[in-house]
């Protein structure tokens, strides 16, 4: 099902399918953004771990390879709180895995990403750089950076995982919502992560949110193939953003460890924890997942991103030891339809498995 607004966003946009990769920082590259979007979708790059001039880098990349439209994804969470006395707490509750690498934990934890909520440099970036898209995880950005954005010409969206974040985003004049369902892989977007989660799955979200609001909607979550794509659309999905089909892709920056366990038995079983980041996530099925369902207590993980810190110095002890079980691993509750294809195949897969279901004929899968 399509409207007025939906068409008219695409249009903005110069997009001939319906499909947006999804801003996957550390593991989404501009050759995978510029793919995608040269293939009629729209590419995106997640900045949301990098500095400002990294962030100018790699938009500058994809713009030597396409022409199309971007993506540019920040983060926009409450700034951590640090405690002390949390943190040395959490330094001891991973030690046992460090030993078990040969490695030493760090000795404090600090806040390694800025939110863009204070990050003046990024906003300059971005002013200056002029995406078409800029999209916001964790929240909505402050009033004054909205307006500045606006004001270059930019689209701008923000994730909302429930009605009330939803209405929200149509409250500050936002151009779009990604309604993130309870399947999506990587960072649930959740405004307030200490709050009760409704936990609303990707269709039951996009069709609440296409009824409710007047915004355009992009379904996001559990959505790997062309018939995900077109059950979405029907909904009253404007678009589908896909993160986890791309994770495999040639030009993904997921590392080895990470493309086995995708292509494994662990896709089988995701996890929604906080112990990796201090956010909630789905990830794959690993160390650091079991560790998540040792614990009595979320709240006994540091902020969101200090508990990030630890998280990273332990993968990297894990990875220096031929461990690969403490990455982030990233991945949606359709990561065992993940496929082994260039994103540009991936994209013309797509295409065609989307216009297979559409016409209502049996669409030829790629594996």
């Amino acid at each position: 099902m399509s409207t007025p607004s939906s068409n008219a966003l695409l249009d903005r946009l110069g997009l001939q399918v319906p499909v947006i990769q999804a801003p996957m920082a550390g593991v989404s590259s501009p050759a995978m953004a510029a793919a995608v979007s040269n293939s009629g979708g729209l590419g995106s790059l997640g900045v949301g771990a990098m500095q400002a001039e990294q962030a100018r880098a790699a938009i500058r990349q994809f713009r030597e390879a396409s022409t199309g439209a971007l993506n540019v994804n920040v983060f926009v969470h409450r700034p951590a709180r640090a405690d002390a006395r949390k943190e040395a707490a959490w330094i001891e509750r991973l030690r046992p895995g460090f030993d078990r690498c040969g490695g030493k934990p760090p000795q404090r934890l600090r806040e390694i990403y800025t939110s863009f909520l204070d990050d003046d440099a990024m906003l300059s970036v971005l002013v200056e750089e002029r995406p078409a898209v800029v999209s916001f995880h964790f929240g909505l950005p402050r009033r004054r950076q909205a307006d500045a954005l606006r004001a270059a010409g930019i689209v701008l969206m923000a994730t909302a995982t429930s009605l009330g974040e939803a209405k929200a985003i149509e409250a500050a004049a936002l151009d779009a919502i990604v309604a993130q369902g309870w399947e999506a892989g990587g960072h649930r977007g959740v405004f307030d992560p200490d709050t009760d989660d409704d936990r609303l799955g990707t269709f039951a979200l996009t069709r609440m949110l296409a009824m409710a609001t007047a915004l355009p909607v992009i379904a996001a979550g559990g959505i790997m193939d062309g018939a995900g794509i077109a059950a979405a659309l029907a909904l009253g999905a404007t678009a589908a953003q896909l993160g986890t089909a791309f994770v495999g892709t040639d030009e993904s920056l997921a590392d080895a460890g990470y493309r086995e366990r995708l292509f494994g038995e662990p896709a089988h079983r995701t996890v929604m924890t906080r112990v990796i980041s201090g956010r909630p996530a789905r990830c794959l099925a690993n160390d650091f997942t079991r560790l998540g369902a040792s614990l009595r207590d979320d709240h006994d993980v540091p902020d969101y991103p200090i508990a990030y810190d630890a998280g990273k110095a332990l993968n990297a002890a894990g990875k220096a030891a031929g461990r690969t079980g403490y990455g982030a691993h990233w991945a949606g509750q359709g990561a065992p339809l993940a496929r082994k294809l260039s994103t540009r195949a991936l994209m013309d897969a797509l295409q065609e498995e989307l216009q297979a279901a559409s016409d209502g004929s049996s669409p030829r899968i790629l594996v």
